[in-house]
C-alpha cells in the first residue's frame, strides 16, 4: 500500500468575531505601557474640583518697624577705611556680620586657647604647602600658636620637594599624557626608603620625614612644616589613603610601611586630639581625609574616656564640602563648643587669620566681638 497524505479538513475551532487580543506582556513580565495607562485610568476616582481662595487686601495686617526683630543694626556696620591704617585698626573696622564676626570669634578662641595653655591643632592637605604657605605656618609653630600638625599623604610629597629642591608641583596634564607625571626619582625613592627605615624602627610616618630632612640638611629645611615640627618637638603626623600619592607608583613603595607608619600616627593624632577639651582644631583645605581621620581620631578618645568639650572646630576652604560640614564642624561639637566655617582663598585667608591672632595675643585681653 502506498501511504497517501491525508487530505487537509475544516477547522474545528469555532471562529470567535471580534475576539479580545490578548494582554500583551514585555519581557520581565511587565505589561505594555498604554495598557497599564489605560487600567490606572478607568480605576482613578472622580476628584473634586479646586475651589479658588478670594483674598480681600484691603485686610492685610500690618505693625510699626520698631516692633520687629532684626538681625542687623548700626552697632555691627563697618567703618569707613582709610589710608595708613594698622592691621589691628583695619580688622576692627570690619562688620560685625558673618564671615567678618566667625573671624573674629575664631581669633578670639585661638587666642584664649593658648593663653589658657590648650591646644591648637592644624590638619590640611596640600593645597596650602603649593600656595605658599610654609613660611606663615612655620612660623606659628615656632610662636607655639599652633601646637600639632596633621597632613595627608600628598602633604609630605610637597613638603618634602620644597626642602631638597626649592620646587614643587608639576603640571599634571602633559606628563600623564606621557606616563612621566610623578615619577620624579628622588621623590620616589628617598621618601620610599624613609618610610621604609621608619616603619622597620616603629616610628610614626611625620616624624620620620622630618627628622631626614633636618639630618640631611637639605637647603630649604627651614620653609619645610615636617622638620620643623621635628626641630621643634611638636607632634607632627600623617594620613595615607593608598593609591592616592605618587610614590605610590615607584617600585619602592611599601604598602606594609606605608601601612604601619601612618596607623601610628593616627593613634597618636587620637592622643592629640583627646586633650583638645578648650582648645581648637583648623581643617584647612582638606575635603575628605583629614575631616574623615579627624572624626575617628576623636571618637576614639572618647572612647578612652575623654570627654573633649568644649571644642571649638574651624573649617578654612575656597569651597564648602560634605564632609568637613558634618566631621568637623556639626558632629564634634554638639555635645559642647562652636564650629565655625569662613570660605577663601588659602593663600589670603590664612594668612590674615594669622596676622589677627598674632595681634590679639599681643594685646593683654581678648577682644571679643559682638554677636548677634
Amino acid at each position: 500500500m502506498t501511504n497517501r497524505r491525508r487530505p487537509a479538513t475544516a477547522r474545528t475551532t469555532p471562529v470567535v468575531a471580534n475576539p479580545t487580543p490578548r494582554r500583551r506582556v514585555a519581557r520581565g513580565g511587565a505589561a505594555r505601557p498604554e495598557r497599564v495607562a489605560a487600567i490606572s485610568a478607568a480605576t482613578l476616582p472622580v476628584l473634586p474640583p479646586l475651589v479658588p481662595v478670594r483674598l480681600d487686601f484691603r485686610q492685610t495686617r500690618t505693625f510699626p518697624l520698631a516692633r520687629r526683630p532684626s538681625k542687623v543694626d548700626t552697632s555691627l556696620l563697618g567703618q569707613a577705611l582709610e589710608p595708613g591704617l594698622s592691621f589691628a585698626a583695619w580688622l576692627d573696622r570690619l562688620p560685625h556680620i558673618l564671615a567678618a564676626g566667625d573671624l573674629r570669634h575664631a581669633v578670639d578662641v585661638i587666642a584664649e586657647a593658648r593663653r589658657r595653655g590648650r591646644g591648637v591643632a592644624l590638619g590640611m592637605g596640600a593645597h596650602p604647602i603649593k600656595v605658599g604657605l610654609n613660611p606663615v605656618i612655620v612660623d606659628l609653630l615656632e610662636r607655639g600658636v599652633i601646637t600639632s600638625l596633621a597632613l595627608n599623604g600628598a602633604g609630605i610629597i610637597h613638603d618634602f620637594e620644597m626642602a631638597v629642591a626649592g620646587k614643587t608641583s608639576e603640571d599634571v596634564g602633559p606628563g600623564l599624557d606621557r606616563g612621566r607625571f610623578g615619577m620624579a626619582r628622588e621623590t620616589g625613592s628617598i621618601l620610599n626608603r624613609v618610610i621604609r627605615e621608619a616603619a622597620r624602627d616603629g616610628l610614626g610616618l611625620g616624624h620620620a620625614i622630618g627628622r631626614h630632612i633636618n639630618r640631611r640638611r637639605y637647603p630649604n629645611r627651614a620653609a619645610s612644616l615636617l622638620g620643623s615640627c621635628a626641630r621643634l618637638g611638636i607632634p607632627a603626623t600623617v594620613h595615607v589613603a593608598l593609591g592616592t600619592d605618587i610614590i605610590h607608583m615607584h617600585p619602592s613603595a611599601d604598602g606594609a610601611a606605608i601601612g604601619a607608619t601612618s596607623l601610628s600616627d593616627f593613634r597618636q593624632l587620637a592622643s592629640v586630639v583627646a586633650g583638645l577639651a578648650g582648645g581648637v582644631y583648623i581643617n584647612l583645605g582638606s575635603a575628605v581625609i583629614l575631616p574623615e581621620v579627624f572624626v575617628k581620631a576623636l571618637n576614639l578618645a572618647r572612647n578612652l574616656g575623654h570627654r573633649v568639650r568644649p571644642l571649638t572646630t574651624l573649617d578654612l576652604d575656597f569651597l564648602r564640602h560634605y564632609r568637613p560640614g558634618v566631621n568637623v564642624i556639626e558632629r564634634p561639637t554638639s555635645a559642647g563648643g562652636r564650629g565655625l566655617r569662613i570660605t577663601g582663598h588659602h593663600e589670603i585667608l590664612f594668612p590674615l587669620l594669622a596676622q589677627a591672632v598674632l595681634e590679639r595675643l599681643a594685646l593683654r585681653q581678648p577682644k571679643s566681638a559682638p554677636r548677634r
